[in-house]
């Protein structure tokens, strides 16, 4: 299957063509539960080797600016206000007003009843190659709501003006072996993301792998998200311990790739809550380009769910004394 006939199908017809059949909820769970068992040992052990990798001085600068630019800028809580998020869109566009050479965020995310005040602070910053809007949507962080309140909300925010939509699995029909559940709403909520001109909203769907308790789970999860069409699948909602770690990112990121030799088509990662370090989220850039290779490093492929690494980023780089790094697009390890 090439990559434009892969994206051309519908979900349930590129799950047809990848199991070999009808898609039903039996053929789902045998291919799912099909999947070679993950090697528990092995992909710590992987994750441990790039985590111990140090880059090279003449890199920093260039690693923390790449940073920065995935960074999905995230205020989630009950007591946002619109004057909050207009804040937090002005630290998106300027990280660091004494330096106008840091580059803005990837993203500001918020709640859906947010976005407009987003969409208003953004103004001509926002857009296509601009500061996106991402919304978390389908009544997260737990996702325990009905499907047509999940279309609702994501319709809601996606009207207003988001860019992405990042939902929430119902990990209690996951669980318990319903994958056509979860299948069937990822499908409903990403039809949902479909704008009046026909585009479509980005759709990162959150398996929150804290609740999945395995690393065989997580695989599942990750297979079944793209299967039913998710542009990016993301770790957490960051409201749940662990969140994001390295070897379950390593392992999300391991579905991608072995999605991309089979179809030629690019899914994103996005590893969220955390992750407050430059020192920590340079492992993960490493753990990319080492995995998916170094072309997964740019925001329509990967990102850092965040709202304070920002902050030791812009520190770390304000201690550089070798200035910008303006070398070439890649990182470079020991």
């Amino acid at each position: 299957m090439t990559v434009e006939q892969s994206i051309a199908l519908a979900p349930a017809e590129r799950a047809n063509q990848l199991i070999g059949g009808e898609l039903t909820e039996k053929s789902l769970r045998l291919h799912l539960e099909g999947l070679p068992g993950v090697d528990a040992v092995g992909l710590e052990a992987r994750a441990s080797d790039l985590g111990t990798r140090s880059i090279k001085t003449t890199s920093k600068a260039w690693a923390l600016d790449r940073i920065i630019g995935l960074i999905d800028l995230t205020t989630l809580e009950g007591a946002d206000t619109p004057g909050k998020v207009r804040s937090l869109v002005a630290k998106a566009m300027t990280p660091d007003p004494s330096d106008l050479s840091t580059p803005r965020v990837a993203a500001v995310c918020v709640y859906g009843d947010m976005v407009l005040h987003a969409v208003e602070a953004l103004g001509a910053a926002g857009g296509p190659g601009g500061v996106q809007i991402a919304a978390v949507a389908t009544a997260f962080p737990s996702g325990r709501a009905a499907l047509p309140v999940k279309i609702a909300d994501t319709k809601h925010a996606v009207a207003a003006g988001a860019d992405e939509i990042d939902m929430v699995i119902d990990r209690g029909a996951f669980l318990s072996g319903r994958y056509g559940v979860v299948f069937d709403q990822i499908v409903a909520v990403k039809e949902a993301c479909r704008r009046d001109d026909g585009t479509y909203a980005h759709l990162k769907v959150i398996l929150e792998t804290g609740e999945l308790t395995t690393y065989d789970n997580v695989r599942r999860a990750s297979w079944l998200a793209i299967l039913a069409g998710g542009d990016f699948i993301k770790t957490s909602t960051g409201k749940v311990a662990p969140a994001a770690t390295l070897p379950v990112t390593l392992l999300m990121l391991q579905v991608v790739n072995d999605w991309h030799r089979l179809t030629g088509e690019k899914i994103g990662v996005k590893p969220a809550g955390g992750i407050r370090t430059s020192k920590d989220a340079i492992k993960y850039l490493v753990t990319v380009a080492e995995t998916v290779g170094e072309e997964w490093l740019r925001p329509s492929l990967f990102r850092f769910g965040a709202s304070s690494l920002l902050n030791d980023v812009l520190l770390q780089r304000q201690k550089l004394t070798t200035g910008h790094y303006s070398g070439p697009d890649y990182v470079t390890v020991d």
